[in-house]
């Protein structure tokens, strides 16, 4: 070897990235998990979809907005804003004033309505007009639902969501509640928060993809899976050998989605975890994910409170790694898998039914019970 040289770092970009994600400091995790990707390609050119799926999308937790306050938020490659009135109700409209469009974001709430900072035009929940202070009549129009765009919106699981349809179809289906969720007996919230940039349904299918869990999280055993649809819902129960300082132990992780915005994961063995994410996409090429976890108070402020905080971090960091892929992905028309991956084919069809684009209307009415 020549002496004047370094060695070659014959890691790749990828692994190198994950090396340096162990030096990271918890704050600066928590802030890598939002940085933009490193090299954020046109959208077209990574083939992604140029339209969104419908459904329930989480978007908040619910504790981030107070009676009172206005958020300014993007979702769906729309500007809009989110309010909580004095009735404690969250409320999603698109953001801009249909009389001058001045961005809503920067008005007030009053009462139950958000009051235009430019001329205190006055709208509620449903986008319509309620309120002139200076004129004698409201123009027709302006008094219409819809006036501006809105957007059914419901609390449940700690989290704000939104019905989301290209062509303002209602509700199609039914919320889902977790019911340990509030329980005297679980926590409240651990929070983790990401943006990927990547779309929905690439995200989707790392939920069903098993051969990656030996490369990119380096785990000894790939669990045995079982994966089912039935109708709007997919499940998956993976079961694997963990090895503890008590020895070898049978381990069970239960997934189900509800759509491509709900779902909840049950982590069974060690600790007893259930963590429930948020999906809402925010651009094409980009995706906000929110984990929720929620553990049992005996096991998480007792003796086994150290173990039970280290599964969730544990978690975490396989998300970190999957967003270092993810960020540069390029979707594939027809990608070409092999008997050792996951039912990809199964999930695209299954993800495929929420695109108006793509295929046929989902079913609601096949819910399997949890």
């Amino acid at each position: 070897m020549d002496q004047g040289k370094a060695p070659q770092d014959t890691r790749t970009e990828k692994s190198a990235t994950w090396e340096r994600l162990k030096l990271l400091s918890k704050e600066e995790r928590e802030a890598w998990r939002l940085e933009p990707a490193v090299e954020r390609r046109d959208p077209d050119a990574r083939n992604l979809p140029d339209e969104f799926p419908f459904g329930w999308f989480g978007i908040m937790w619910s504790d981030e907005l107070a009676v009172g306050e206005i958020k300014s938020v993007r979702y769906f490659a729309k500007d809009m804003v989110l309010w909580r009135g004095e009735d404690g109700a969250a409320r999603l409209i698109d953001a801009y004033c249909p009389h001058y469009g001045a961005h809503l974001g920067s008005g007030e709430v009053a009462g139950n309505l958000i009051q235009c900072p430019f001329h205190a035009w006055r709208l509620d929940g449903n986008g319509a007009v309620k309120e002139i202070p200076y004129a004698r009549n409201i123009p027709p129009q302006a008094k219409r639902d819809n006036c501006v765009p809105s957007y059914k919106v419901e609390e449940a699981n700690g989290y704000i969501y939104m019905w989301y349809h290209p062509e303002g179809v209602a509700p199609m289906w039914e919320m889902r509640r977790i019911e340990e969720f509030g329980h005297p007996d679980w926590t409240g919230f651990t929070k983790a928060k990401w943006h990927i940039y990547a779309a929905m349904d690439n995200v989707s299918d790392n939920g069903v993809d098993i051969a990656h869990f030996r490369y990119v999280h380096r785990t000894q055993n790939v669990p045995e899976y079982e994966f089912g649809y039935d109708g709007i819902k997919r499940w998956s129960i993976a079961r694997a050998k963990l090895g503890t300082p008590m020895g070898t132990i049978d381990g069970k992780i239960s997934a189900s989605a509800m759509g491509m915005g709900q779902g909840v994961t049950r982590f069974e063995g060690i600790s007893d975890t259930i963590m429930i994410p948020a999906i809402v996409p925010i651009e094409r090429d980009k995706v906000q994910y929110l984990y929720g976890f929620i553990q049992p108070k005996a096991e998480a402020e007792g003796p086994k409170g150290g173990l039970a905080r280290a599964i969730i971090k544990d978690i975490c960091w396989q998300f970190d790694e999957d967003k270092v892929i993810l960020d540069g992905y390029r979707r594939l028309a027809r990608p070409l898998v092999c008997d050792g991956d996951g039912p990809f084919g199964r999930n695209w069809q299954f993800t495929d039914q929420f695109y108006l684009s793509r295929a046929k209307k989902p079913d609601p009415t096949k819910l399997a019970a949890e």
